[in-house]
């Protein structure tokens, strides 16, 4: 008689809260575990959009062979934030073994959004900043700016100043206060090109139609991470800032895919695809060098992506441990 096979272990589907994530999760422990992941082979991406800018469904998906899949569905509603009742955002994520496609967690994908998107500047932060930046300008006030800001002050200490501008400034004398409660130095400000002058590290989370920050005002050394241009439409930065740039973006082939901080400036002439000299994947590497004197401005778009999302994911599973199982 033949051998009975044994039979096949099925993990339960595990849910994680948003608590749950935060919980196990720090910016030293998520921008190492990017930086890592970053210098593996490049993950294939897919991502599906339906709807418009008023309500939009998204689908992200990435597959890392060998070891993990996973998936992120996501709703956007702007109107949300001025009903004051829900955020804008929010997502479920899902995670499978990359060996046998079984799936092995559900997550708080608003939750991951948060920590990946910040996590995800953070690092290009950390390859691309002067070493000893002293003054943040965080461009917006919506519900991702704290955790940039905490992101870049993880990477970068040295950043003792925040200065805030937001097109609503009670919005923006709200997050200030909220940061000085952790002890943050935070100030809000009403002009943005001053302000723009002023700051070594410049962050912005914008829904802009138009360029806030302009390339005239644009100091030598300075860093620019434009986060919230998510379409071909919007963009937080002008041509110029682009054309005076070193310019990289977190994966080449979502900046590519449609955002408007590097398309636009593309189709203008401003700069040309070449002048897109690398991604995070390039940097992390070793492949491509980042800031190259003091006085270079460097300019990086955070696309997003499902590789990030997936990263992020197998992060929480693996400080989670033996709790899933």
């Amino acid at each position: 008689m033949g051998k009975s096979r044994s039979p096949m272990r099925i993990l339960p589907l595990h849910f994680v809260s948003d608590t749950e994530v935060t919980n196990v999760l720090t910016f030293p422990i998520l921008i190492a575990a990017l930086e890592e992941a970053h210098r593996r082979p490049k993950m294939e991406v897919l991502d599906a959009f339906l709807g418009d800018e008023k309500g939009q469904y998204v689908i992200r998906s990435a597959v890392d062979p060998g070891r993990y899949m996973a998936s992120k569905m996501f709703t956007s509603f702007p109107a949300n934030l001025a009903e004051g009742r829900m955020p804008a955002v929010q997502a479920v994520c899902v995670l499978f073994d990359g060996t046998n496609g079984q799936p092995l967690a559900a997550m708080d994908g608003t939750e991951i959004t948060h920590w990946r998107t910040a996590a995800d500047s953070a690092l290009a932060t950390k390859l691309l900043a002067p070493p000893n930046p002293e003054t943040l300008l965080c461009v917006g006030a919506g519900e991702m700016s704290e955790w940039l800001i905490r992101g870049h002050r993880t990477v970068r200490p040295s950043l003792q100043r925040v200065l805030i501008w937001n097109r609503n400034p009670d919005r923006a004398t709200d997050l200030a206060r909220r940061l000085a409660e952790n002890g943050v130095k935070a100030e809000t400000v009403t002009d943005l090109d001053a302000a723009t002058r002023e700051a070594n590290v410049i962050t912005t989370c914008t829904r802009a139609h138009q360029p806030l920050i302009k390339g005239r005002n644009l100091q030598p050394g300075t860093h620019l991470d434009l986060v919230g241009g998510y379409t071909p439409q919007t963009r937080e930065a002008d041509d110029e800032a682009a054309k005076l740039s070193r310019v990289f973006v977190d994966r080449r082939e979502s900046a590519f895919h449609g955002v408007g901080d590097i398309l636009q400036p593309i189709a203008s002439g401003a700069i040309s695809e070449a002048d897109v000299l690398g991604d995070l994947y390039d940097l992390a590497g070793g492949r491509v060098q980042g800031r190259t004197s003091p006085s270079d401005i460097t300019f990086f778009k955070n696309a997003g992506g499902g590789h990030l999302d997936l990263m992020t994911c197998e992060a929480v599973f693996k400080q989670l441990g033996t709790e899933l199982g």
